[in-house]
């Protein structure tokens, strides 16, 4: 059991120390996660997911996804080379008020993700002035207020 036991540990290692050596494209994104906060209906929806690739072979972004239609991301048509930085650019239709909370996943031939695949995630809420300007109304007004 205790030579069961000793050559599992030995593989594992192997594997691990095998994994943090592995050759090829890395992706490493600053974050996977963009907060938009409170914006107002209609105003700018694009921001920038920015990333380096930290591997020794030039990364390639076959496609990115978007959960809905209400999003569009672009990806970096040229494979990003070993120590350079890259961009996905994503624009949130900011039109419809209320929450949102939207992933990208992004395909690429990184070895150090799941199968080469990253999801990235948009979160925040959108305010239409003119219904949050008569709620406050509403809400200072003697009338509505019994």
């Amino acid at each position: 059991m205790k030579r069961a036991i000793f050559l599992f540990t030995i593989l594992i290692s192997g594997y691990i120390f095998g994994q943090s050596g592995q050759k090829g494209p890395k992706i490493h994104f600053t974050s996977k996660e963009i907060n938009y906060g409170e914006v107002v209906k209609g105003s700018d929806g694009y921001r920038t997911f920015e990333f380096v690739n930290t591997g020794d072979e030039p990364l390639i972004i076959s496609r990115v996804r978007s959960s809905c239609g209400c999003t569009v991301a672009e990806k970096p048509e040229k494979p990003v080379m070993p120590g350079e930085k890259g961009i996905i650019k994503v624009h949130y239709n900011t039109q419809k008020p209320g929450a949102f909370r939207k992933t990208i996943t992004v395909y690429t031939n990184a070895v150090n993700e799941s199968n080469g695949v990253v999801i990235l995630k948009i979160k925040g809420k959108v305010i239409d002035p003119s219904k949050v300007d008569l709620k406050r109304k509403r809400e200072k007004s003697p009338v509505f207020n019994h």
